[in-house]
């Protein structure tokens, strides 16, 4: 009995005491989820905020890499396409000469063409027509048709003939043959008619009869100095010359040390030679220029064409990057057969030696009616008697005679030379060209050179 008591009582005390024990299992259960749930938000959090604070790192890691990346990148420079600019044709020329017409298409660069020729047409009087077209060109509005009408050629017409190409369409009165060819600085091209004209082309009359009164203080350094006529020579076929002073105007050709030019004093030994060789030989005497104005190379042996001489002498002063480098040569037209000849010509053709070969390329065809032996005769007696004259009061090297591929003497239709009176680069030199005494002297010696050609020419 006592025993099942114990047992009762027992058993009420567990039922009495279960719902505190729930309740605090309760409690702690939740305790210690609410606590599992808080570490696991914290951690969660703390994930969340490492994750971030590592992208943010990461970020500017990756952006200081970058940063990096394009401070250290050379840039990168991309050539925009180049926009090649038609060539401008700016100027249509014609001169007419005894034996051919030459027509000049002058450009302010290079450009490619191609010509054709039209047979004669039976309703028409003409002998047809020659056309060249220009690629990649266009036509300056100032430029126009040039009326020639000489017995060779009619017309020179020109036009816009497409967007990019311009045609120069040349009608014909006569024609036997024809020649193309370019030059260069400015760009030109040329083209030579050759036929039977039906009329006489006019003839230009001299440009000066006689040289003007030397200045006051040329007149006396001259009056010091015993005159010495030029002998006359044997009766001969050479009634005229046409003397050419080089360069002119904008163009001052070489320029010394003390900065005389090239122009002003080829001029003045120009005019002296004139007034000698006609006062003394008799000659006609044409000048091409006779103040300081600038001249077509081509215009040159042009002039010299048109008025029917007999001659040609083109005067200059020579240059070189050798300061010392001294002497009187003289040229006649032919392929360069040195460097230094071929330096020579660059120079006054105002080119470049690349430009000078290819005018060789075609000094070929060029020269088939050049007077080559009676150039080259004519420039040895120039050559002789301008040293000898020179040397006897300035002791001066010859150089000799040689050979060049001269613009100036291209197309002449007569024996023609190119007189280097002395090097304007040697100071010493300088002076000399300068000098008005050294100027006649100089000019005694061509005439007495042209003089000793003619005798030999009878």
């Amino acid at each position: 009995m006592g025993g099942n008591m114990l047992r009762i009582i027992c058993f009420f005390v567990l039922v009495m005491l279960l719902p505190v024990c729930g309740s605090a299992s309760a409690e702690e259960s939740n305790s210690a989820k609410a606590g599992a749930k808080s570490g696991t938000d914290k951690s969660v959090k703390g994930k969340a905020a490492k994750k971030k604070a590592k992208k943010t790192v990461t970020k500017k890691a990756d952006s200081k890499r970058v940063k990096a990346r394009k401070d250290h990148v050379p840039a990168v420079h991309v050539k925009p396409p180049e926009v090649k600019l038609p060539a401008n044709v700016k100027e249509l020329r014609s001169w007419s000469n005894p034996d051919y017409t030459r027509i000049a298409v002058t450009l302010d660069r290079e450009a490619t063409f191609e010509y054709h020729r039209i047979g004669q047409n039976p309703e028409s009087n003409l002998a047809g027509r020659l056309y060249l077209d220009i690629n990649g060109a266009r036509l300056n509005p100032d430029v126009k048709d040039v009326p020639v009408a000489d017995g060779l050629l009619k017309t020179a017409r020109i036009a816009q003939y497409r967007q990019d190409t311009v045609r120069v369409v040349l009608d014909l009165e006569s024609i036997k043959d024809y020649k193309i060819f370019t030059f260069s600085d400015p760009f030109r091209i040329m083209i030579d008619i050759r036929g039977d004209r039906r009329q006489e082309i006019s003839t230009l009359k001299p440009v000066i009869e006689a040289a003007p009164p030397a200045p006051p203080v040329a007149r006396d350094q001259a009056a010091n100095k015993p005159h010495q006529k030029v002998p006359p020579p044997a009766v001969s076929k050479v009634r005229r010359i046409v003397i050419d002073p080089g360069h002119g105007g904008h163009d001052p050709g070489a320029v010394g040390p003390d900065g005389t030019k090239e122009k002003d004093v080829v001029l003045a030994i120009g005019l002296k030679l004139a007034k000698k060789l006609r006062e003394e030989i008799g000659l006609d005497v044409v000048m091409t220029r006779t103040t300081d104005v600038f001249l077509e190379l081509q215009e040159r042996t042009a002039i010299a064409n048109q008025v029917g001489a007999d001659l040609f002498l083109s005067i200059h002063a020579n240059a070189a990057p050798n300061r010392s480098a001294s002497g009187i040569e003289t040229y006649y037209l032919s392929l360069a057969k040195t460097e230094k000849a071929a330096q020579l010509a660059a120079k006054e053709n105002g080119t470049s030696l690349e430009k000078v070969s290819m005018l060789q390329a075609v000094l070929f065809d060029l020269m088939a009616n050049y007077k080559i032996n009676d150039s080259a005769h004519l420039a040895e007696m120039v050559q002789k008697e301008l040293h000898k004259k020179v040397d006897s009061r300035w002791p001066v090297k010859s150089l000799g005679v040689k050979q060049g591929p001269f613009y100036v003497l291209v197309g002449a239709s007569m024996p023609s030379i190119l007189v280097e009176t002395a090097f304007l680069s040697n100071e010493k030199e300088e002076q000399r060209l300068k000098d008005a005494h050294y100027q006649d002297t100089t000019a005694d010696g061509i005439a007495v050179g042209v003089s000793a050609y003619i005798s030999g020419a009878k």
